[in-house]
């Protein structure tokens, strides 16, 4: 049961109404991750935002879903690991390079790298090491599209602490991640 409750429409402040209208004229649902988000309009906004800014990087849409998968398997986020499964697929990744993609793998070499970086981000929580900035640079990323992979991974990160906040209920076909283990 989610800790946070989601917001039906009729009862969304008008604000944040109106973002969750567009949310389903864009998407044709209301994920429930929105819809929580709308308990605060700001947090809402600054989430679609950062998405919509993002939309507009050089880094294709299929590699900033690859990335959001590899930081909800790294965070074990359940909820994010099932949309964004969902997502990458009707962008055409294939159904067993998500699953590596949730693992940080690739069978692409320089998709591998990035996710590898991406990877890293959230294990070392930022603190990567000049190694890996080569690896991701020599694997022909630019220094513009390594800050583009720096915020796909912030902006994920954001989503799946608010998931684990919220105990969000998953409304994607559900994807399994390993169980968070506590110190």
């Amino acid at each position: 049961m989610p800790r946070i409750q989601p917001i039906e429409l009729d009862q969304a402040q008008p604000k944040a109404k109106a973002l969750l209208e567009g949310v389903h004229k864009a998407l044709g649902i209301t994920p429930n991750i929105m819809a929580t988000m709308a308990q605060s309009p700001a947090t809402l906004e600054a989430y679609l935002g950062f998405g919509k800014a993002l939309s507009g990087a050089s880094i294709s849409p299929q590699l900033r879903e690859q990335i959001a998968l590899t930081v909800a398997g790294e965070n074990a986020c359940g909820y994010c690991a099932s949309a964004h499964t969902a997502i990458g697929a009707k962008l055409g990744v294939e159904t067993d390079e998500l699953a590596a993609n949730l693992k940080g793998l690739s069978r692409n070499p320089k998709t591998e790298a990035a996710l590898e970086f991406a990877r890293q981000i959230v294990v070392e929580r930022g603190w990567v090491s000049d190694d890996d900035l080569r690896n991701v640079r020599e694997a022909g990323y630019t220094e513009g599209e390594i800050t583009e992979i720096v915020a796909a991974v912030a902006q994920n990160i954001f989503s799946n602490y608010f998931n684990h906040i919220a105990d969000t209920e998953v409304d994607f076909p559900r994807v399994e991640v390993p169980e968070h283990q506590t110190a």
